[in-house]
């Protein structure tokens, strides 16, 4: 009997260890959407975190990328978001973002390695908080169709060569091998400013402040618009939805419909693995314009929620993504440019890499090189979002003749005042 209530006592006592271990651990929560494989990587990371951390499990929410752009901002705004999310809009969700600074070991290591970026989440007059860490730099440019080029028998312009030139180029192919889509650009601002600046936009006046709609925004703005009535852009990606929708064309280009497509470094993976030897798919150094032959940077930020109850763990697994030797393996794998300076300068092998997603990525990053100050400068902005959804709202407007071009450039003024104005108040 008394070693029947000893066994009971032990067991007891094991249960309530249990239950206690149970109740000390840590739920946190991170919206996250994926370009390409990456949402696979990272469960692997957080799994290997997990088993180093016993005390913190992490559910990994999965969500397209219009969900992070319309629905996480809404959630946030009503104090409901996730304790960790991954963000490209930087500066329109930085009011939401938690300062990780007290809560780092070595906060020194994310100024040195992730500085110029740490900015692009700050708020004006921020100079020293930490939200989180770049899970890639990204850089805009053409990727194109050798193959439609060789059967086509029409020469690739040159790596100097202008948006005309292309076109040109793009729109005789398409031509030859009855391609639909001479030329794509994703229905983005962020993308039409990747064209913009290279047609000499300023997008700020001397005091800092917006003044979108110059002569350079307006030879860029004419291009699209021009296109689309000349067949070298179709209304069916930019028509094919309104107001501010995102509208990419990944599916058109992986299906050998485009001739060249203006996206970014982010797509790499992804064709690499969907297209794989269908055909043979180049990226080209950003096309020439008046003022330059500068892309749009841009990259998507895994920062910490303000609202988490949990900063001290959400900062323990933030130091573990970002340190050197997962971060790298992170790049590696997802096939991104790194948004870490030390791994950007000893340079990453990319070893599950096809030749020709190796080819692509050289390209991207010797673009790094060529940035505009002003595109590292509408990249930072805080208030960015607010220009690229009036410009692509009210320029396709125009391109879908509910508007003239000079209503669109009165609309696009007046819209970024309005909202920069309303948010201003907040």
């Amino acid at each position: 009997m008394k070693g029947a209530r000893m066994l009971l006592g032990c067991a007891v006592l094991a249960a309530s260890l249990a239950v206690g271990h149970a109740q000390a651990q840590t739920t946190l929560r991170m919206t996250w959407y994926s370009d390409g494989n990456e949402g696979e990587v990272m469960s692997d990371l957080l799994r290997r975190f997990e088993e180093q951390n016993k005390d913190i499990k992490v559910v990994l929410d999965q969500v397209p990328f219009k969900a992070i752009n319309e629905n996480l901002p809404v959630q946030l705004a009503a104090g409901q978001g996730p304790d960790l999310a991954r963000v490209a809009d930087l500066g329109g969700v930085a009011r939401y973002m938690l300062d990780l600074r007290p809560h780092l070991k070595d906060a020194a290591y994310f100024e040195t390695n992730f500085g110029p970026f740490l900015e692009w989440m700050r708020l004006p007059g921020d100079t020293t908080s930490i939200p989180g860490y770049m899970t890639q730099l990204t850089l805009t440019g053409p990727f194109v169709n050798k193959t439609l080029f060789e059967q086509a028998n029409v020469a690739m312009p040159g790596p100097k060569a202008t948006w005309e030139e292309w076109a040109t180029a793009a729109k005789n192919v398409a031509a030859k091998v009855q391609a639909p889509f001479p030329i794509a650009i994703d229905r983005s601002g962020h993308r039409f400013f990747s064209l913009a600046i290279t047609q000499g936009a300023k997008v700020f006046n001397d005091k800092g402040e917006p003044a979108v709609v110059d002569e350079g925004f307006k030879r860029a703005a004419q291009l699209v618009f021009d296109w689309h009535k000349n067949g070298v852009m179709s209304k069916e990606l930019w028509g094919s939805v309104a107001g501010t929708a995102y509208r990419g064309a990944n599916d058109e280009f992986k299906n050998a419909q485009v001739v060249m497509y203006e996206s970014g470094s982010w797509q790499i993976g992804q064709f690499d693995k969907t297209i794989g030897a269908d055909f043979d798919w180049v990226a080209v150094p950003t096309p020439c314009g008046p003022a330059n032959c500068s892309g749009m940077p841009g990259g998507a930020a895994l920062v910490a929620i303000k609202t988490t109850q949990h900063p001290k763990e959400v900062a323990r697994l933030v130091e573990y993504l970002a340190s050197e030797k997962v971060a790298e393996e992170f790049y590696q794998r997802s096939l991104f440019v790194p948004g870490h300076l030390g791994l950007a300068k000893k340079g990453l092998e990319y070893k599950s890499a096809s030749p020709q997603a190796k080819a692509a990525l050289k390209v991207f990053s010797e673009g790094v090189s060529q940035l505009s100050p002003v595109a590292n400068k509408l990249q930072g902005y805080v208030n960015n979002r607010v220009i690229f959804n009036a410009v692509i709202s009210r320029l396709g407007q125009a391109i879908a003749g509910e508007a003239t071009l000079d209503e669109a450039y009165k609309r696009i003024t007046a819209d970024i005042e309005q909202q920069i104005a309303e948010r201003n108040k907040k």
